[in-house]
This record gives structure tokens, sequence and C-alpha cells, in this order.
């Protein structure tokens, strides 16, 4: 990993749950030329994830650690942590990992794990965000990556982007467009990290390196 950890590409292990819409957007950018950040690793805790196979498709190394074979979640978290080491993962992206990961898990990897999540936060963390977001009536919605802290999707931001809520908007047509936004900022935040461009100090996230142009901090594409 570039910065304190040397130069190179930064090893990225991906935890997912489901199809990994996020997980593949990943993949996809980081087979750029330049990009500071490789895969190693997929880790899901459901065997039968979708995006399992399309990791394997990609030849990137898969694995499942399944969250009901453990005995109580710091089990599990132990043996998802051993997986990450083995794997020697630098930075842990979150691309849609069901499951709350307790303090402990998280400290060991502060300013390491990001996520993506679908508000434009602090507003509307937990579940629901779309509908949620259309019942207030809310004009501008959007995504986030962040750092991954203790609380809740409360880790400071990355990077967003915005998007118009329109009329006639519904849950899922409104998901759709957030969605699309979280395949562009997601690549881009980890890029940011992986480069040392983005990093945690003092619980805010830091930006330096000259961020500017295609990697900005917020992105407002046309409604």
């Amino acid at each position: 990993m570039t910065g304190a950890q040397g130069p190179g590409r930064a090893r990225v292990a991906i935890l997912i749950s489901g199809r990994g819409s996020n997980m593949a957007a990943l993949i996809e950018a980081a087979r750029a030329e330049g990009y500071p950040a490789q895969i190693v690793l997929i880790v899901s805790n459901e065997a039968d994830a979708a995006g399992l196979a399309t990791a394997e498709a990609s030849g990137i190394e898969t694995a499942t650690v399944a969250h009901r074979a453990f005995a109580d979640r710091d089990a599990f978290e132990r043996a998802l942590d051993e997986r990450l080491r083995e794997a020697r993962a630098d930075i842990v992206c979150l691309a849609g990992f069901m499951r709350v990961l307790t303090p402990p898990f998280v400290e060991r990897w502060t300013g390491r794990l990001i996520n993506i999540h679908p508000s434009l936060l602090p507003a509307y963390r937990g579940l629901h965000t779309h509908a949620r977001a259309l019942a207030d009536g809310v004009r501008i919605h959007g995504c986030t990556a962040h750092f991954v802290v203790p609380e809740l999707d409360a880790g400071p931001i990355i990077a967003q982007a915005a998007v118009s809520v329109l009329a006639g908007d519904h849950e899922a047509s409104l998901g759709s467009r957030v969605l699309a936004q979280e395949h562009i900022v997601y690549p881009m935040a980890l890029r940011l990290v992986a480069s040392g461009a983005a990093r945690l100090e003092g619980g805010r996230c830091v930006l330096s390196g000259g961020v500017g142009g295609p990697e900005r901090a917020l992105l407002v594409p046309p409604p």
C-alpha cells in the first residue's frame, strides 16, 4: 500500500452477502492501468451469494465464512479476521455485507475499512433509505462512501454523489439511479484511500494530493 505502508498496489478484500454489484464495479475499476488497488479476495457470509460466482469468473479468490456456523458473533468475526489476514489485506470494502460488525472488529481495521451507503449521510442511516427519502419529500438523494466506525453508518465521509428526486419517482426508480452512482463513487473512494489521498485522521477524513477533476469529493450528475 502507498504512503505509510510503502509503495505498491493496496491489497483489497471485499465482503458481500448477495449479488455484489458494487463488488463488480470495484473489480472492474481495479483492472485499469494505474489503479492503486488490487482485489485479492471476496468473502461472503452466505455460501449461495451470487457475487461469489462473479468473482470466480473474474479469477479472484473467494471464501465463505458462514456466520450461522459459529456459536456467536465473536467467533464468526475471529474467523473472518483470520481469513482477511491470511490474504494480507490492506483494505476491506463492505459491498452489501448484511452483518453489523462489532466495535472490536471495526477498531482492528480502523482507517482501512470502508463502506458504500445508499443515502447522503448523515441523513437516512440504516435500511430502507429510498422509501424514507421519498416519504420525507426530499429533492436531493444519493449515496456516500465512508470509513466504517463502530456506530452504524456514522463514519467519516470520503465521497458522495447526489441525484435529483424526480416527479413520479418510486423506491425502485430512485434506487436504480442511486445504485448507478454507487458504482462510480465506490471505485473513486477506494482509489483515494488506496493511494493515500484520503485518510482517517482525528476522526475525520482528510483529503490531500490534489484531489479534483474526476475525483471530487461530491459528484452531481444530471437529473
